[in-house]
């Protein structure tokens, strides 16, 4: 029994480094009260975040790498809300009511899995590439379609329409990727499975 305790520890450990999902589940109003709110002001302040809306933490954070993220800070995009936490302190941000923020990283060797988008500790293999991206609904008509290059977090991140089932299709220095893609209330933020070929 204690080998099997031991021989699980190393994996806990690499799901807790490869993943790049917050676990930690917010608190409700009624249990953190008024110091909660002092502690949720004081934490945007303390990481340059004050004073933005969701969209803007969303694009600052996820625009960042290496040693430009903050080290301390835990922010996991759900599709309701981003999770904002410093070990010690935890608020959310109600995200857009008509949109939902998809990150995605393509690549060619090298992936992790992930289901909710962390904006200070996913990293992608290919960090500044020029990718074209092309969104369809699942009548085939387009939703999105742009140039744009990965951050230096190896991923890319797009606003789409709530409800919306259909695929993305991404093409980096000639090798492409299709895949499914929704953005309902029980969807992924972060879409990792995408090896370019």
């Amino acid at each position: 029994m204690i080998s099997r305790r031991l021989a699980a520890v190393p994996v806990a450990v690499a799901l807790l480094l490869a993943g790049c999902s917050s676990s930690s589940t917010p608190s409700s109003d009624a249990e953190t009260g008024a110091p909660a709110a002092a502690d949720a002001s004081s934490l945007l302040r303390d990481f340059g975040l004050d004073g933005m809306d969701t969209r803007e933490v969303i694009d600052h954070l996820d625009r960042l790498g290496g040693d430009e993220r903050p080290t301390d800070l835990m922010a996991s995009i759900r599709t309701d809300e981003v999770v904002l936490s410093d070990g010690t302190r935890e608020t959310t941000l109600a995200m857009p009511a008509d949109e939902l923020y998809v990150s995605m990283a393509p690549y060619v060797d090298q992936t992790h899995d992930c289901f909710f988008h962390s904006l200070t500790t996913c990293q992608g293999e290919l960090m500044n590439a020029d990718v074209d991206i092309l969104v369809r609904d699942d009548q085939g008509e387009v939703v999105l379609e742009e140039t744009t290059t990965t951050y230096a977090n190896g991923f890319v991140g797009v606003w789409l329409p709530r409800d919306l089932t259909g695929t993305v299709a991404l093409t980096v220095d000639g090798r492409s990727v299709e895949a499914p893609l929704s953005t309902t209330a029980d969807s992924a933020t972060c879409l990792t499975g995408l090896q370019l070929a």
